[in-house]
């Protein structure tokens, strides 16, 4: 069920304070007042009490005039991954892929215009990015995100392009909302996805949907290591079989557990 904000059932202060959660990132970890107050689109009276509040529940501290998160927040994802357990579910199958092919490889949703990673082996090779869980990278610069960007609905999709800053992570990034489109209906077609030196330089990735019983794409699948061991079309040849086989295998394991598909898809 949607419930507009206008709903008399919407908790507006509880809305807020998620809001303000959020607005903390890797490259803002430290924010005043005044900028909480102008990322979370809230009046600064506003900000203030929802800072305190959350201060006073212990997910938020200050220093001077600076909020930062504490580690208590982790509590709130933990129960999540907890209860869906996907790293259990799919870690044996990722393990198999690393094993084969000595590339990392993880499963991620789609949140908030973002690939989620929800699990995930690391390959014992140096890579240039290492996601572990709760990981997030733009869906539209990596594979994993482009497979779950190709099979939404078209309105969604359309809503995604609207919202989101198209922005170059490298030189290689493709940002053009036509030409992502187009890839985009390539990958549905095909049920493929590869980039290489789109996310980061020195990164190549293959990624699979992973389907429930009901046809939805319900997460994704992938391989990455670095251009200086394989490229990207040999990768695309060794690793599709493979990924195509876990992928099956993660979808058999969930058709068996039908709350943890109803919470993937909650996304």
């Amino acid at each position: 069920m949607e419930l507009s904000p206008e709903s008399p059932d919407f908790v507006t202060a509880l809305a807020r304070g998620i809001d303000i959660l959020l607005v903390f990132s890797r490259e803002k970890p430290e924010l005043t007042l005044s900028e909480v107050s102008a990322l979370a689109n809230v009046a600064p009276a506003t900000a203030r009490r929802s800072l305190l509040t959350l201060q006073a529940l212990g997910y938020v501290r200050s220093h001077g005039r600076r909020f930062v998160l504490t580690p208590r927040v982790l509590k709130l994802s933990a129960s999540f991954l907890s209860s869906m357990n996907m790293q259990e579910v799919a870690n044996q199958y990722l393990q198999d892929v690393v094993d084969q092919t000595g590339d990392s490889s993880s499963v991620a949703v789609l949140d908030n215009g973002e690939a989620l990673y929800i699990a995930s082996v690391t390959s014992k090779r140096s890579v240039r990015l290492t996601a572990g869980l709760g990981t997030r990278y733009p869906a539209y610069a990596t594979s994993l995100g482009r497979v779950l960007l190709a099979y939404l609905p078209p309105d969604r999709l359309d809503r995604y392009f609207a919202e989101t800053d198209l922005r170059k992570l490298t030189e290689k990034t493709e940002t053009d909302p036509t030409e992502l489109r187009a890839i985009l209906a390539e990958i549905r077609a095909n049920g493929v996805a590869s980039i290489q030196d789109e996310l980061d330089y020195g990164v190549v990735s293959v990624s699979v949907p992973v389907f429930a019983d009901s046809g939805a794409v319900v997460a994704a699948v992938n391989c990455s290591t670095s251009p200086s061991r394989i490229s990207r079309e040999e990768m695309l040849a060794s690793r599709l079989p493979l990924l195509q086989v876990t992928s099956r295998q993660i979808s058999e394991t969930l058709r068996h557990n039908p709350a943890l598909v109803h919470s993937v898809l909650g996304y």
